[in-house]
């Protein structure tokens, strides 16, 4: 009883303590370099657009299903986002059309996988092909800048801060991933979305429309898409329909895995993915200040990655 008490505390807080174990060793190997504000602040800037990502594929993946289109998916909302707010010049309808577009997307996915019963591996692979060969048609492979009249309030948006010291993207970060939380943890959609992961044939036995549920999952992620692009739209003052959300989604994996959420769904804390997230930002920013080779990074995340489905799995198996 006590092995299983103590694999389920470590199933339970292994992304909290793999944070620790993460600055601690950052701590050690680059001491004041690492911890000074400038360089913290930049840390949770650089991984505000992929946490937001990453809440919604955190409750895909609960629901035992993946999404491999978001960064194509965030390309193609920013791009038209930026282009919608040069035509019209406004902030406003650019914003709605970009969630509009986030939603329809999202929606396109969880009914193919909800009502065909295609897998979300398929489905969304084709969508990430889709979304990117259109962004790219249609804006030649090339991108485009922010350039209506309006454009120091647009650009605002990102490059604002907070009493002047937190960055702007970095509240929107943590209000995106107190209210997803709130959603999880406190409303029926959350206890569906958990059922789904768990036993979608018994939660539909139970009364639940699990097709429904699905469908809401995929179009909550669209709507978080939008907002990230739209915030990575405004930082930047450009998209780019080849680069813009390049490997997101690996990222977004990478951040819900190491956050704890179980690959097989059913399981998973809103609040692992926050801190799995900050962990793979401390890593980037580790390898980049010990002047690791850039092309090696993907490697190393795609360890981390296998590292932490591995030993999920080993404490799945204890607890049983």
């Amino acid at each position: 009883m006590k092995d299983k008490k103590l694999h389920y505390y470590l199933r339970e807080y292994s992304p909290i303590i793999a944070f620790v174990i993460i600055v601690v060793i950052a701590l050690i190997t680059e001491g004041a370099t690492f911890l000074n504000y400038r360089n913290i602040s930049n840390v949770m800037l650089n991984n505000a657009v992929i946490g937001i990502v990453a809440l919604g594929m955190t409750m895909i993946i609960i629901t035992g299903g993946i999404d491999l289109s978001v960064g194509s998916q965030l390309a193609l909302t920013g791009l038209i986002g930026i282009s919608v707010f040069n035509r019209t010049n406004s902030i406003i309808i650019s914003l709605l059309v970009s969630i509009a577009l986030g939603l329809f997307t999202g929606f396109v996915s969880g009914f193919l996988v909800a009502k065909f019963k295609i897998p979300a591996f398929i489905v969304t692979l084709g969508a990430t092909n889709v979304y990117r060969s259109l962004t790219q048609y249609f804006y030649h492979g090339g991108g485009i800048l922010a350039s209506a009249p309006k454009l120091d309030g647009f650009l605002a948006i990102s490059n604002s801060k907070l009493f002047g010291i937190i960055p702007l993207p970095i509240i929107y970060w943590i209000i995106f991933t107190i209210i997803v939380a709130f959603i999880m943890r406190s409303t029926s959609l959350g206890r569906y979305i958990y059922g789904v992961g768990s036993n979608e044939q018994a939660t539909k036995l139970s009364g639940v429309n699990t097709k429904k549920i699905i469908i809401i999952t995929y179009v909550l992620s669209g709507i978080l898409v939008a907002f990230a692009s739209i915030i990575e739209a405004s930082r930047l003052g450009s998209m780019n329909s080849a680069s813009s959300g390049l490997s997101y989604e690996m990222d977004a994996i990478a951040a819900v895995v190491i956050g704890g959420t179980s690959m097989s769904g059913g399981h998973g804390k809103i609040i692992g993915t926050f801190f799995g997230c900050m962990t793979l930002g401390i890593i980037n920013n580790m390898l980049n200040l010990q002047g690791v080779n850039s092309f090696l990074v993907g490697a190393i995340k795609g360890a981390i990655i296998v590292g932490a489905v591995l030993f999920q799995k080993y404490l799945e198996s204890k607890e049983e």
